[in-house]
């Protein structure tokens, strides 16, 4: 039985790692040496989603080879689409063509039974897959700019800085500090985003839906508290002259110490919830006791 699987499955793997390990290589270097285009920094949470990913999908090893062979005609199809996607040789339709490929496979292998198993490590790949999705969306979180302006300098305001705010631009002692879209912290959010997920999973937290929404609720709203704060530094640090701080936190590990702090403010806060937040709220209603 073992070995009727065994074969298959290396050959597939042996041509996945063929097609797909410079593409992975290439992403991982352009996370670590930020030599990969700021769109695709926002991806950078795959350094820790893609071997999580890999790791589930091997631990579900003995319930894949346990399902029956049945080929959903759907997958064959997204393998073609994922084929054709990765020959053209575009960057952004190569990565892409990753997670086609792999949900083609699973299709093709194991039919919806097969997708459904894999379903969280798909996921997970999807998600940490570069794309222009940031590109497309900044033009809308010019709001979220402007409250993180407005904060920043209500902040600075009350350590007695000459403070002026003026859209997304604060003026810190006659230097111009810009809340520019890939500073308003999307990339933060989705990488707390994406961590919570894997939080989720894998504490099956996920099971209560009260204690998801709280969760996900409250990483969202420390993130956004998180990026205010960073924002106020990096303008207190560029008003004051501070130029080896501000260079430091923006560019440095000063800023990667600042986000590992954050997702660990993530992972108490799950824990905070899992210890005080019940997994549903049970709502008893009396009836009114009848008069006799």
């Amino acid at each position: 039985m073992r070995r009727r699987y065994l074969t298959p499955t290396l050959a597939i793997a042996a041509l996945l790692a063929i097609l797909y390990g410079p593409l992975l290589l290439h992403w991982v270097d352009g996370w670590l040496h930020k030599s990969i285009s700021i769109q695709h920094e926002y991806f950078s949470h795959g350094l820790l989603g893609l071997p999580f990913a890999a790791y589930i999908a091997w631990g579900k090893r003995s319930a894949w080879n346990g399902l029956p062979d049945r080929c959903y005609p759907l997958g064959l199809g997204l393998v073609g689409l994922a084929s054709l996607m990765y020959l053209t040789r575009l960057p952004d339709w190569m990565n892409l063509s990753l997670p086609v490929m792999l949900v083609g496979l699973c299709l093709s292998l194991k039919a919806i039974a097969g997708m459904r198993l894999q379903a969280i490590s798909l996921i997970l790949v999807a998600l940490a897959t570069p794309n222009q999705l940031p590109y497309l969306i900044e033009p809308y979180i010019l709001p979220l700019q402007q409250l993180i302006a407005s904060v920043a300098g209500f902040l600075l305001v009350q350590l007695g800085l000459p403070v002026t705010v003026e859209s997304i631009y604060l003026f810190v002692n006659g230097q111009t500090v810009e809340v520019a879209p890939h500073c308003a912290g999307l990339k933060m959010l989705f990488t707390s985003l994406y961590v919570a997920l894997m939080l989720l999973y894998w504490t099956g937290a996920y099971r209560s839906r009260l204690r998801t929404g709280l969760f996900v609720g409250s990483t969202v709203a420390v993130s956004v508290v998180g990026n205010i704060l960073r924002n106020a530094l990096l303008s207190y640090f560029h008003g004051m002259g501070q130029d080896g701080a501000f260079a430091w936190l923006h560019e440095s590990w000063g800023g990667d110490l600042y986000s590992a702090l954050m997702l660990l403010t993530i992972i108490l806060l799950l824990r905070l919830i899992q210890d005080r937040v019940p997994a549903s709220l049970n709502l008893v209603v009396q009836s009114p006791s009848s008069s006799v």
